[in-house]
């Protein structure tokens, strides 16, 4: 099939220059290009693993400054606070 579009011409020129270093025409790019799944944008969109518990009671509820205060002393969770 046939059909004409506009684009700019640097865009083509692109287009023209990585269909043949790719040895394809620039049809068979533009399909290949559009058929291909596109790759998910990095950290964004995931689904993040969410700890449901067992909470340690020795921590309670605290702000994440505290826990991490806490994680760089060297006492056991229990002797800690």
């Amino acid at each position: 099939m046939r059909t004409t579009i506009n684009i700019d011409e640097h865009v083509l020129a692109r287009a023209k220059a990585e269909a043949g270093s790719r040895g394809l025409t620039l049809g068979e790019y533009i399909q290949r290009r559009l058929a291909a799944p596109e790759p998910e944008p990095a950290g964004q969109d995931r689904d993040l693993p969410v700890y449901r518990g067992p909470f340690n009671a020795a921590i309670g509820e605290m702000s994440n400054a505290e826990l991490l205060d806490l994680l760089d002393q060297d006492l056991p969770l229990d002797k800690r606070r």
